[in-house]
């Protein structure tokens, strides 16, 4: 009685908030509201940080971790024990460290800049207008990228083999060699060849990045500088060079990176020899971790290639000039 006795304006004012706290409660207003809000953008990324955050930064530095315990799985039953840089300055104080060391940067930057070089020149006579079977070329320059390594060190394997290679065979016929050579069984010519069979099979990965590069340029660039009087020289070093830089920059840091964490040409031809002459890194950590078990020793080397290529990538950028444009 009380109830009807009430105005109606006080009715409605009592079943208000009964009727807002129904709606807050409603699982698609809140995301209605949430949508309109600064916090969304967010959620939306979660997803995506979760996973970046499982794939890579967790590992990262639970690597970083392991490198400072000592862990082998061969004595499992004595778990990690903690030795601090013990592991890195065992691996200072080792000669042969330092020859793998020099090896690395040899395999790394002797690869980088042969590849780059190579597919430059590449890039620049697909680039050529009229060019007769240019589509078939682009398709066959890309086969050495997409066959294996695994199975392109198997062939080159084959191919400069000391007692059936063909190549041995040619450069015997030519006159060049006198016998044939076990290329990969001499410290002398043991890099120089793998060297030679990984740049056969990156050069690809810089001429299709570079021909795209090449594709993006405006062609009206060249034609104001020709009625200039500019020459191809010119032309290359005022306009190619500087319009390709973000695709150079971006290119050599991929490949510095995937040179330092590949060892698989190396497995397959040489497992590091003969000797230490095609020891690398990526290679070293490999053999402690799968061959001796030292889990914990490798991680200290795979610690000391990331802050390598963290110093590397740092100072690419920097002295290249990139990140001032940008």
């Amino acid at each position: 009685m009380l109830q009807n006795a009430l105005p109606p304006d006080s009715q409605s004012s009592q079943t208000l908030p009964a009727a807002r706290k129904g709606r807050s409660l409603n699982p698609l207003t809140w995301l209605g509201e949430l949508s309109e809000s600064r916090y969304w953008a967010y959620l939306l990324l979660l997803p995506s940080l979760l996973l970046v955050v499982a794939v890579i930064v967790y590992p990262v530095f639970y690597g970083v971790y392991l490198s400072f315990q000592q862990f082998n799985l061969l004595r499992a039953g004595l778990g990690m024990k903690f030795v601090g840089l013990q592991q890195y300055t065992e691996l200072f104080a080792d000669d042969d460290f330092w020859v793998i060391i020099k090896n690395t940067f040899v395999w790394v930057f002797g690869g980088a800049f042969s590849q780059f070089f190579l597919g430059l020149v590449v890039a620049l006579a697909l680039n050529r207008k009229n060019l007769k079977g240019g589509p078939l070329a682009r398709v066959l320059l890309l086969l050495p990228w997409v066959i294996p390594s695994v199975v392109a060190g198997h062939m080159w394997a084959l191919l400069l083999d000391s007692r059936l290679g063909v190549i041995n065979d040619i450069l015997v016929k030519l006159g060049i060699l006198t016998s044939y050579r076990a290329w990969f069984a001499d410290s002398n010519t043991a890099m120089p060849a793998v060297l030679l069979v990984d740049m056969w099979r990156g050069t690809p990965f810089f001429t299709l990045l570079l021909y795209a590069g090449l594709q993006s340029i405006p062609e009206e660039l060249y034609e104001a500088a020709e009625v200039d009087g500019a020459s191809g020289w010119a032309k290359f070093r005022a306009i190619t060079i500087p319009m390709l830089t973000p695709v150079i920059v971006a290119a050599v840091i991929l490949r510095v990176i995937g040179l330092v964490n590949s060892p698989d040409l190396m497995i397959v031809l040489t497992n590091g020899g003969p000797g230490l002459a095609t020891f690398t890194l990526s290679l070293y950590a490999f053999q402690i971790a799968y061959e001796n078990f030292n889990f914990g020793a490798a991680a200290a080397v795979s610690v000391i290639m990331l802050l390598i290529l963290m110093v590397f990538t740092t100072l690419y950028l920097k002295f290249s000039g990139v990140t001032k444009n940008t």
